[in-house]
């Protein structure tokens, strides 16, 4: 059986949850504040957690960086009644894998619940394919770093995963809606621009300092990752 933390600290909206998450043969644990959730967060006897972001106590954003550094590998949903751009950027830089603003219908939940686990149930890749390199650019899936130009550049996780797609479909156009669905597990929300924010850090970050741009834009399609 699936065992499930949720941090919630309003009542109703928790058990509601529960509830659902229990007619669908999850177990489920229901925290009530931040500092309790953390605790149980990081004893690792979970494979997943659903968090709000205002909570008494420790926030959600940092109990997702905490869990992150600890259990790199703990899929994490946040909840949350902030829905902006930026709100969801920031959820995402600390650490979540998804996000869901309130209110929500629980059979929303339950797919984007079932997409977490089977992204993170997916058989890793073997040896051989945990390093990709494009141009002067190297990224390496085991020690989670990427250099351009043998430069380390820092990279969040989310913006780590968006370059490892990218490189994975070199010289294609991939559409706005392809990087939700395969970078995010979500379906891309036209009246948010959060992809595009993430692709303007990573060009930022790995291609402004130097003469050869590796991602460009193809107006009304999406991005090209190549060399020129």
């Amino acid at each position: 059986m699936v065992r499930i933390l949720v941090i919630e600290d309003e009542e109703r909206v928790g058990t509601l949850i529960r509830r659902g998450l229990e007619e669908q043969e999850y177990e489920v644990t229901l925290a009530r504040d931040g500092n309790a959730g953390l605790k149980l967060a990081l004893t690792g006897e979970f494979e997943l957690v659903i968090t709000d972001i205002i909570l008494p106590g420790v926030d959600g954003l940092s109990i997702s960086r905490q869990i992150r550094d600890a259990l790199p590998e703990m899929p994490i949903l946040m909840l949350t009644a902030l829905g902006t751009t930026d709100d969801k950027v920031e959820g995402f830089d600390a650490g979540a894998d998804d996000y869901l603003v309130k209110p929500f219908d629980l059979r929303e939940l339950l797919v984007r619940i079932r997409a977490l686990l089977k992204r993170h149930t997916v058989t890793q890749p073997p040896v051989a394919a945990t390093q990709f390199q494009y141009a002067d650019l190297q990224l390496d899936l085991r020690t989670k770093t990427v250099t351009r130009g043998g430069k380390e550049i820092s990279l969040t996780p989310k913006e780590f995963r968006l370059l490892e797609y990218l490189m994975q479909n070199k010289e294609r156009v991939i559409s706005r809606a392809e990087i939700a669905e395969n970078v995010w597990d979500t379906h891309y929300d036209t009246g948010t621009n959060f992809i595009d924010v993430y692709i303007n850090y990573l060009r930022k970050k790995i291609d402004k300092e130097y003469s050869l741009k590796l991602i460009h834009t193809k107006t009304g399609m999406g991005f090209i990752f190549k060399a020129g």
